[in-house]
Parts: structure tokens; sequence; C-alpha cells
């Protein structure tokens, strides 16, 4: 009987603690409190900004066209390789693994591409000014697709020749076109471009930049879903206090230490999680990789990018505001990085530029310990978070997944 008891108290023991950390906390917020996370809600991110550098941005036509564009393997080198190899939706439009792999390994982390159309810059280094540009960039990477543009120009006059024209006009007389040409580092494609005259480059040019901008009308419809966080954030702005059974106790304390003490809001903050700049946090190198300085490079690439919102190829190149006003040259920017956005974060693992960190708890000791910087200088400072601190904050990122919409 005694041991009975035992056992019956210590499941009811158990029992109590297990429902205490999952309840809710009691506590309320105050009005700026609430005013800060109502920031961070889904909902305040607003409708998708116009991309005026891009006439078909928001046609409906150019977002399928494009869709069949991102799937299709044809679009490549030897014909394996499409954008959803490494930017699958079944995996939050990302691959899951270190550095991204398409014709060959690159040197980096494949970024997912929800949201996307939100950010001024693109890649890790922010080296592209739009959706579109962000596009053509892989195609005519050797380590990423691995095609030139005259071989885009045939698969486009060969398999989407009406829906193209539709959109953008009649394609241009490919006759006499060599199979591979383009402006990339092969010598027979090199050597081939340059053979074309400079109106026949520019009529092939008008193609490719074409499926870039239909690709981005594709990716401009791709955007995050609501989150626990968000039903939480919405029904404490109606109430004062949080809802039960939407976050548990260690959400909330998470989510008190990502605002507070954690400083994680300094650069992950607004509706998407991420201030959209760039900042070197002490990430390490990657062993075999060749040395990477992030946006001192990234800023210079954009401004001397041929797509970029000032080229021929915009379809708004006095809107540049954000060109005008880059900063260039600064040592500040060496091995800064783009901050992501923290949404779905909890299933996008490995993390960091080239994958360096594999866990979310081991993202949380990194900035925890703030370690020196392998170049450049590291903007982080220690937080001196405990193990339970540590544990609440990751407890909290994860109720940021809610899924992708197309």
């Amino acid at each position: 009987m005694t041991t009975t008891k035992v056992l019956v108290g210590a499941a009811l023991l158990l029992l109590v603690t297990i429902v205490c950390a999952a309840a809710p906390s009691d506590e309320r917020w105050s009005a700026k409190e609430i005013a800060e996370l109502t920031s961070l809600s889904l909902r305040e991110l607003g409708e998708v900004p116009p991309d005026p550098t891009n006439r078909v941005a928001d046609d409906a036509r150019a977002a399928a066209l494009g869709e069949r564009f991102f799937f299709d393997t044809r679009l490549s080198g030897d014909g394996r390789v499409s954008c959803g190899t490494c930017h699958d939706p079944r995996r939050e439009f990302q691959d899951g693994i270190p550095l991204g792999i398409g014709s060959a390994q690159t040197n980096r982390r494949t970024m997912p591409v929800a949201a996307t159309a939100h950010s001024p810059f693109l890649f890790w280094d922010g080296r592209k000014d739009s959706q579109w540009a962000q596009a053509l960039g892989p195609l005519e990477s050797a380590v990423e697709h691995g095609g030139t543009r005259a071989q885009y120009a045939h698969v486009v006059a060969a398999h989407y020749r009406e829906d193209y024209e539709r959109l953008f006009g009649s394609l241009p007389d490919l006759a006499g076109l060599p199979a591979v040409a383009g402006p990339v580092d092969a010598p027979v494609a090199r050597a081939a471009w340059e053979g074309l005259s400079r109106t026949r480059r520019d009529a092939v040019t008008g193609i490719f930049v074409n499926i870039g901008k239909a690709i981005a009308a594709y990716e401009r419809r791709i955007q995050y879903r609501p989150s626990r966080f968000d039903r939480y954030v919405e029904t404490l702005q109606e109430t004062g206090r949080g809802p039960d059974n939407v976050l548990s106790r260690d959400e909330v304390a998470g989510l008190r230490l990502f605002v507070g003490k954690g400083n994680c809001a300094n650069c992950h903050n607004g509706p998407l999680f991420t201030n959209n700049e760039f900042h070197n946090t002490g990430v390490s190198t990657r062993p075999g990789l060749p040395p990477d300085v992030g946006r001192l490079a990234g800023a210079d690439n954009v401004l001397r990018d041929e797509f970029n919102c000032r080229s021929p190829w915009s379809d708004a190149s006095t809107q540049c505001a954000e060109l005008e006003f880059l900063i260039t040259g600064d040592l500040v920017l060496e091995r800064a990085f783009k901050v992501p956005s923290l949404r779905n974060v909890a299933d996008r693992a490995p993390y960091m530029h080239a994958g360096q960190i594999g866990t979310l708890a081991e993202v949380i000791e990194h900035y925890n310990r703030a370690p020196q910087a392998p170049s450049g200088r590291s903007e982080l400072e220690p937080l001196r978070l405990s193990a339970l601190e540590r544990r609440q904050i990751e407890a909290f990122l994860r109720s940021l997944s809610g899924g992708i919409r197309q």
C-alpha cells in the first residue's frame, strides 16, 4: 500500500510539472510591450510591395509561366538542375544541407525564397537588388545551373513560345544562334558569345531577363503563413494578456528574453523577424572554402551588376533609392552577412551563410558566447544567458513555424 501511494504521488507530481510547463504565463504585458510584439506580427507585414523594375511582377500569367520555369531542369547546362532543386517547396524552399549543390557544390547555404519580395537586397551578401536579377545569377553560375543565355533562349523558343509571346511580345529570330553562348567563364560559350553582334547579344539577353522576371512574378507569391506566435499576439492585442493554450510558459518566457535580455530583436525585428541588413556576428569560416568577405564585396557587386535597378534591363531605372544611398568600401561590412528571417527557422537547419552551425541550440549558444570574428569585427557582446534561458529562447523560436503559402 505504501509503495502504491508513493507511485501515485510521484505520478501526480509529474503531471503537475508537465501542466505547469505547458501553461501560459499569467503575467500581463504592458502597452509598450504589446506595441513591440504587434510590430512582429505577420498582420503588420502588409501587401507585397510593388516592383517597378519588373512590369510583369503582378501579372498572374507571368507567375504561371515563372512557376514552370522554376521547376524546369532544361534551364540548366546538364538538364538536371532547376531552381526547385535547391529551393525545394517541401523544405521551405531551401534544401536542408550546409552548402547548396547544383551542377556542383557551392560555397554558401541555400537561402529560403519566401517573402523575399520584401527585401531590397538578395543573397547572403546582397549582390542583387531585385528578385528577377537574383534569379538570373544561378542560371549562369558554373556550380548552380551551369547554362548559357543562348541555350535558354532556345528552350523558350522550343517549349514556351506561345506563353512567352503573350507576355513579352514576339521572340527574335534565333536562326543560326549557337546552342551554347553567353558571358560565362566556359571558353567555348564565351567565344561564341563574343562572336555575336551587339544587337544579337541584346536580343538574347532580353529573353534571359524575361525568364528572370517571370520567375520573380512566381516567387512574389511565396509567403509565410501565420504561426502560433501570431495567434498569441492577435489575442494579446484584444485582451491585454496572452491566450491560454497557444504558447507555453517556456515559450512566453523565451519571447520576453527575445525582445529583452537576449537582444535578438535588435536585428530580427519586424513582421519577418529581420531588419534586412547585413551584420558580422563572428560566425566561423568553413574549412575548405575560399575567403568570404560578405557584404564588403556584395555592395560593390550590386553597383556593377548588369541587371541592377539602374540598368537598361530594369523597367524603372530611375527609381533606385536603395542604390543611391548604398554604403560601400566600409570595413564594417567585412564578413557582414544578411540577417535571415526567423519565420519557420526551426524547420531550416543547418544555419548561417555556409551552414556552419547545425542546430538552433548551437546558434543560441554562439550568440551567448559572442566569439571573435575570423576577420572584420563582430558586433556581438556576450549575453550570459543561463541554460534555462537559452532553452526558453529556443522554445519561442519554434513557435514561429507556420508553413508556406503560394
